[in-house]
């Protein structure tokens, strides 16, 4: 009863995944191939004015244009060719496939490069950032285009398969952003964009290679066994070559992405207070080290205390090692901003007030700091008018000093002068020179100390 269970299974399961019954012969299919892989005459002039429209749709980062070029160009072609090359073991087919990509590839950055060397906007747009850091799911979108790719052509029905392979693997984008790399003379762009397209094409060609091998097309006589294994061998590992890096950027997408998450949660959670809001939080990898900024808006938290506080807690959301920088802004906020959402007027009145503020601030320190200038330099001021009125002054010093009474704890503040007498002065005179130095500087009391005294004894 099982074993009949089990084969009526297996029939089913065959019937619904058989091709057999819904491909072409393979003279057909190999004939539909080899006439896309030729890039002359109306295909290459069709491809540069593909790769100009993509390039258009990069620079305005429109979406829609991206697509229609895709949908334009006959990159697929040869791509295809040097699947079914492999597979069969046709050298030569494998050989103008690869001659023919080769030179799409050329004429396309050329056209770009061209574009961009022109094009006033030389900004880097998110779709043109896009193309610059493939991962593993590039690898997996090309791999599976690939594979429904070479399934579409060998279908009787064919249907819409190609176009949509197209638009998903992305073929024409990361070749003009070579050319953008190259015409703004940024590396990071040209290099990723070069490796999202080999991407592309290596992982495209093996799914159509894995495809023709499913569908067992018969090979062409190999006259060099050997040689069609080492070419199989090269391609395995040009595939896995081409497939490490990529995983490698895929963890470090993971890993950012995890720690961005973590950070707001964190930032949700663990920094709640009555009359302080968070305006804003950015976690990010600078330099290997993991960072987390997050600005404060409202009454001013003590932030050496606060990031004492908080540190630890960073352990608890996964971000053990993350430095926390804490920006904060002097503002009160009105009642219920924690619980309703600023818009960009209020922030922006916030913001002024806080401005306002620190410039108060900034303004009173000035003057505080020009008062202390002029008493250090209200000497050297008087001098000519001292050599005048009061000749027996030899050096003179000024200060202010804050007296507290012992007793009764009360502060009084004195201006200071110290001065050091060329000759003995009597006591009418060092009267008038206080009164003259109380009027001079401003003040109600001066205190005169005279450090020449123990030279005269």
């Amino acid at each position: 009863m099982a074993n009949r269970i089990a084969q009526a299974f297996k029939k089913t399961f065959v019937d619904y995944f058989s091709l057999r019954e819904y491909i072409e012969d393979q003279t057909q299919i190999e004939t539909d191939i080899r006439s896309g892989i030729s890039f002359k005459g109306t295909n290459i002039i069709i491809l540069v004015m593909a790769i100009l429209v993509a390039s258009l749709g990069l620079n305005t980062n429109s979406t829609a244009v991206i697509i229609g070029a895709m949908l334009i160009s006959p990159l697929m072609g040869p791509i295809i060719g040097i699947g079914l090359g492999i597979g069969i073991m046709d050298y030569v087919l494998l050989r103008r496939s690869l001659r023919n990509l080769a030179m799409a590839a050329v004429f396309s950055v050329i056209a770009s490069t061209i574009y961009f060397l022109i094009s006033p906007v030389s900004e880097g747009h998110s779709e043109l950032l896009a193309r610059t850091s493939p991962t593993i799911y590039d690898v997996l979108i090309a791999f599976f285009g690939g594979g429904a790719g070479i399934i579409g052509i060998a279908s009787k029905s064919k249907g819409n398969v190609l176009p949509g392979v197209a638009i998903a693997t992305a073929l024409m984008p990361p070749l003009c952003t070579v050319g953008y790399g190259i015409a703004t003379w940024q590396p990071t762009f040209f290099l990723g964009a070069m490796y999202l397209f080999l991407i592309n094409s290596i992982f495209i060609a093996l799914a159509t290679f894995i495809g023709v091998k499913a569908m067992n097309f018969t090979a062409v006589k190999v006259t060099d066994p050997v040689r069609a294994k080492r070419v199989r061998r090269i391609v395995y590992a040009i595939a896995i070559a081409t497939l490490l890096p990529s995983i490698y950027l895929t963890y470090n997408m993971f890993k950012e992405s995890r720690f961005v998450i973590n950070a707001e949660r964190f930032v949700d959670e663990e920094m709640q207070f009555p009359d302080t809001k968070v305006l804003s939080e950015n976690a990010y990898f600078s330099n290997g080290n993991k960072c987390i900024d997050v600005t404060l808006l409202g009454k001013l938290l003590p932030t050496d205390s606060l990031k004492m506080a908080l540190t630890p807690r960073l352990a608890k959301y996964g971000l053990a090692g993350a430095h926390l920088n804490i920006i904060q802004g002097d503002v009160s906020l009105p009642q219920n901003a924690a619980n309703s959402s600023s818009t960009a007027a209020d922030i922006y009145n916030l913001s002024q007030n806080a401005i306002a503020s620190r410039q108060a601030t900034i303004d009173s320190l000035s003057a505080i700091i020009a008062a202390e200038n002029f008493r250090d330099t209200i000497g050297a001021a008087m001098a000519p008018e001292l050599r005048v009125v009061f000749p027996e002054v030899a050096d003179i010093a000024i200060s202010r000093n804050v007296f507290c009474n012992v007793r009764t704890q009360q502060l009084d503040t004195f201006e200071i002068a110290m001065i050091k007498y060329s000759q003995r002065i009597p006591a009418a005179t060092a009267l008038k020179l206080r009164k003259y130095l109380q009027a001079r500087l401003g003040v109600r009391n001066v205190h005169l100390v005279d450090v020449s005294k123990q030279a005269w004894e």
